[in-house]
């Protein structure tokens, strides 16, 4: 199929910038997900790579064709793209063949090449028994995999989705995520994906490009962008995480509120890394131990919520609520108002100053 070369890419629109200077490859056959919140500027560079939008400055090319550049502008029809909406976008008055073979009949393919290959198509996307049926008797995942396999009947060199399975409930946004990956894996073809939903981009990506306010946070592959976030806007974004601030000396950590034990450690932890002063301990509710009799942290289970696989629950230390998650069979195991203890192996600290971070842009 095909690469997508980015190379200092901005996008503004009169004094206002939505796109920080760009620079990447997404490689050939590679899942790259742009990731981030709402008006963050992952739609906007997902329209430029279309060509709906032409970038202010830089240079996009597909494979070695230049297709937004410095007096060089390729119109989307003529980019070998295939883009799949939000909206699912199918046409109301035609049935499922119809839908799927319309991009084919607008290039006038023979007629034989048309019907083997829609029926190709809807084969891969699991709709090959709903080919005589309209829109309005489709349920929203069904009108989603028209709108995918029309996107794919043209054979792309790319293929682009702007988060297509926002209108979707939420187990059925879990099947299609395996279904997308499939149909990629299958024809072998670039994907650049939009999402706000880290779920979505943990499980579907080769790589993930988190956004903020137009710059980009960190790029790498999900596990690394989930254990080793660069910053806290990431560590925040991609995931659950508690924020903890402390002081930083040699050894060790302390938390506000000193030891609540002589016989414990009370409210710190050993640390052998090389910051000082002032930090932010930044802790995966996974990665937290509850216990009644020692830990590092001291405080009071609030509140615990049975989801049937995990207990889901807040502890208050010092009036900052803690989130633990720990096994569905530890439920009701401590009362709600007891006193806890709270330990932890695997953290995360970021130097503290005094900002909420969480907005940072780099």
């Amino acid at each position: 199929m095909s690469s997508i070369t980015l190379t200092d890419v901005t996008k503004s629109y009169g004094s206002t910038q939505v796109i920080q200077k760009f620079s990447s490859v997404f490689q050939d056959r590679e899942f790259v997900t742009l990731l981030g919140p709402s008006g963050c500027g992952k739609t906007t560079m997902l329209r430029m790579i279309a060509g709906f939008e032409k970038p202010t400055t830089g240079e996009i090319k597909i494979d070695d064709t230049v297709v937004s550049g410095e007096g060089r502008f390729v119109p989307p029809n003529r980019r070998g793209i295939g883009m799949v909406f939000q909206s699912y976008a199918v046409w109301p008055h035609m049935n499922v063949f119809d839908n799927v073979a319309y991009p084919l009949k607008i290039q006038r393919v023979p007629r034989d090449e048309i019907r083997q290959r829609v029926e190709a198509i809807l084969e891969a996307v699991h709709l090959s028994q709903y080919v005589e049926r309209m829109p309005n008797e489709l349920s929203g995942g069904q009108q989603q995999r028209v709108a995918l396999g029309r996107a794919l009947v043209c054979n792309p060199r790319v293929l682009l989705l702007d988060e297509p399975l926002s209108n979707l409930d939420a187990k059925l946004r879990e099947s299609m995520r395996f279904e997308i990956k499939d149909v990629q894996k299958r024809f072998g073809i670039t994907v650049v994906y939009v999402t706000h939903d880290q779920t979505e981009a943990m499980a579907m990506s080769d790589r993930v490009i988190v956004f903020n306010k137009g710059a980009v946070q960190q790029m790498g592959s999900p596990m690394n962008i989930y254990r080793h976030p660069a910053n806290q806007f990431v560590a925040d974004f991609v995931g659950k995480i508690n924020f903890l601030r402390g002081t930083a000396s040699e050894g060790r950590i302390d938390f506000p509120g000193g030891p609540r034990a002589p016989s414990q450690r009370g409210q710190g932890m050993a640390y052998d890394g090389e910051k000082r002063g002032p930090v932010v301990v930044a802790v995966r509710p996974e990665n937290m131990t509850m216990r009644a009799d020692r830990g590092v942290l001291h405080g009071t289970l609030s509140q615990a919520y049975y989801l049937g696989d995990t207990n889901d629950c807040r502890v208050d230390m010092d009036g900052i609520s803690l989130r633990v998650i720990a096994a569905g069979n530890t439920y009701g195991q401590v009362e709600s108002g007891a006193p806890v203890w709270l330990d932890f192996n695997e953290y995360l600290v970021f130097d503290d100053d005094g900002e909420d971070q969480t907005r940072i842009l780099s």
